[in-house]
């Protein structure tokens, strides 16, 4: 297994959720225990527990963004106009790695944001290797032509655990697909609750 992997896991595990919705999970299993020697008793959280598990568990969702760059996200979106909470998420969706991911060009945010990491991605006709790229609505993401064998994209495209979103228009078959409109918290297919209200309450502490 590799680094990558291992790390994936430990968020779910230590979060105690299956965050990507994946059978490979080991959230998936039945009797699956919090991490630890005999796994951890549970006590009731504090406000600033349950406000600082809701960020951990939303963070970690968007391939484990740094804190340092999730800050800056909600930064941004508190200076947005409307509802902090919703524009939190519209930043997040808008990210270039998450929308890689929405397109199912990748299994996880992780393997998305590599992808584009080894520049495998267009956006607008031009090669794009940073995944935090904020994607605009009506933007053309494909994935290049000679990347277009890669075994890891075709297998991401044939796996049936998701669907893609109705604010993505998507050709499967020549690897392309158009962000039509930035979503708000309703619209995006979470496989686990997510309380963004609770993370801005975070933040405001």
């Amino acid at each position: 297994m590799t680094k990558r992997l291992q790390s994936k896991y430990k968020i779910n595990r230590r979060l105690n959720e299956n965050l990507w919705g994946r059978s490979k999970s080991p959230l998936a299993r039945k009797h699956e225990t919090p991490p630890g020697q005999h796994g951890q008793r549970r006590r009731k959280p504090s406000d600033y527990g349950v406000q600082l598990y809701a960020k951990q568990k939303l963070r970690g969702y968007y391939g484990n963004i740094t804190e340092r760059q999730f800050r800056n996200i909600y930064e941004l979106a508190l200076r947005s106009r409307g509802d902090t909470s919703e524009s939190l998420i519209g930043l997040l969706e808008r990210r270039l790695d998450t929308v890689v991911y929405r397109m199912k060009l990748a299994v996880t945010p992780f393997a998305a944001r590599q992808l584009i990491n080894h520049g495998h991605v267009k956006v607008k006709g031009k090669r794009v290797n940073i995944a935090s790229y904020r994607v605009s609505e009506g933007d053309v993401i494909e994935v290049r032509e000679k990347s277009r064998n890669l075994t890891v994209i075709l297998e991401s495209l044939d796996n049936h655990e998701r669907d893609v979103p109705d604010y993505i228009e998507v050709d499967s078959s020549r690897m392309r697909g158009t962000f039509v409109r930035t979503p708000g918290v309703a619209d995006v297919p979470y496989p686990v609750k997510m309380d963004p209200a609770l993370v801005v309450e975070f933040y405001s502490r």
